[in-house]
């Protein structure tokens, strides 16, 4: 058997976040057209897809789309990357044992509809102890050497000093340092902490890939605040709210959306500060008709971002945005002739981000002390309330999962949606 490459020199750059497909986002996630949204995103050129039980039905609606008949004759299981996640059960409830650990993967596998796992991370680390979270590992490698369910895998989670000392550990009593770590909300306009604390020793950790999710602190960095499902699950206190209200009202006097700027630096930046332990894999620039690599575009690793999107439209702006990205790196004048678009979107992009750095400064500068401030993963108090199991008998639903409703072909499927990426 080939020895298996370095997940750096395969994963995409852009990576499709499936936590939209929950009601912590959206009040009703089967009312959602997912199916479609994977289809335009297959079409896009987005080749890798993040996902975790703790997502509500975000499987199972992911599942659904992979087996379609048009994704199924046109992207072979080896054209994309399935990530998902094992640990976290429910919001207050956390089983890193391997007997749990090895029924989620089988569960993950039945609901994904598919023989593997590109990723598998612990979920939401900071919620268990060091010796629960290297067990997890261990098992999690148990069933990728011996069974050959799971390809890579990693850790995930909020505090990047956890994180950090997890990588590190993990390298000293195993000898074998983790594929990837991924981390939310730490690269954003309001918290830069992962570059400044984080690269630096998960790199002499040995990770390969450090993704960037939320890039919106999933959802705050937004003129509405963060989104509302069925409860206002975010952690952010009212003084961080009012700070960012007061930068929403910033961008309003310049004609410009917090959101549009803080999506578009994120991306941009990370693209860039976060090539050192970024990807190679195809980086959906638009190019027709044919597979692309990185070489295409200069030959460099890019940061990794991880995006989540509701609605179509969320989907293309998103696309419009990385795509305008890539015509402002090396080759990108080529890329966009390539791709069909405008022969000078080449210097329109270094002109735009211009701007949005211009604009991105003063943003910050009315976060003032909020800028880099970070809030407490665990909650003061938290208590995990699930103490670890033997597996069942039968495969067990997500827990709180969202009932599928009774819908009459009359009912709408378009109710209002948020578009932010869970962690």
């Amino acid at each position: 058997m080939a020895p298996k490459p370095r997940l750096s020199d395969v994963l995409p750059p852009l990576i499709f976040g499936t936590a939209t497909f929950n009601n912590q986002y959206n009040k009703d996630p089967y009312a959602l057209n997912t199916t479609g949204l994977v289809q335009q995103a297959f079409a896009h050129g987005i080749r890798a897809y993040d996902t975790s039980p703790y997502y509500g039905p975000a499987e199972v609606l992911l599942g659904e789309a992979f087996t379609t008949k048009e994704i199924r004759a046109s992207y072979p299981r080896d054209n994309y990357f399935i990530l998902s996640k094992v640990g976290r059960v429910a919001g207050d409830e956390f089983d890193y044992s391997p007997g749990w650990i090895k029924q989620s993967i089988e569960r993950s596998l039945q609901r994904l509809r598919t023989q593997y796992l590109d990723v598998v991370y612990c979920h939401d680390v900071e919620f268990v102890s060091p010796d629960e979270v290297l067990e997890a590992v261990r098992e999690l490698r148990r069933i990728r050497d011996e069974e050959g369910k799971v390809n890579y895998v990693g850790i995930s989670g909020y505090p990047i000093e956890v994180l950090c000392q997890l990588a590190e550990r993990v390298l000293r009593e195993t000898g074998e340092p983790l594929d990837i770590v991924m981390s939310y909300a730490n690269y954003t306009l309001q918290n830069t902490s992962l570059l400044r604390a984080g690269i630096p020793r998960l790199r002499e950790a040995g990770v390969d890939v450090i993704p960037n999710a939320s890039p919106l602190g999933m959802g705050l960095l937004r003129r509405v605040g963060p989104p509302v499902g069925l409860t206002d699950f975010h952690p952010a206190g009212q003084d961080l709210r009012i700070a960012i209200q007061s930068a929403s009202d910033f961008c309003d006097g310049h004609d410009e959306k917090l959101e549009k700027i803080a999506i578009r630096w994120a991306l941009e930046s990370w693209m860039k500060e976060g090539a050192l332990v970024g990807a190679r894999g195809d980086p959906a620039s638009g190019v027709p008709y044919r597979h692309e690599t990185i070489e295409e575009l200069g030959g460099h690793k890019l940061g990794v971002s991880v995006m989540g999107v509701s609605k179509l439209e969320e989907l293309q702006e998103t696309m419009r945005i990385w795509r305008s990205i890539l015509d402002g790196l090396e080759n990108g004048q080529e890329t966009a002739t390539a791709a069909g678009r405008w022969r000078k979107d080449h210097e329109w992009s270094l002109n735009r981000q211009r701007a949005v750095q211009l604009l991105a400064e003063g943003i910050q500068e009315q976060l003032g002390d909020f800028l880099d401030h970070s809030w407490p993963s665990p909650p003061p108090g938290f208590v995990n309330k699930r103490k670890p199991s033997t597996p069942p008998e039968h495969p067990l639903p997500t827990p709180r999962e969202t009932p599928p409703p009774q819908l009459s072909p009359s009912q709408s499927l378009g109710e209002p949606s948020v578009s932010m990426p869970l962690r």
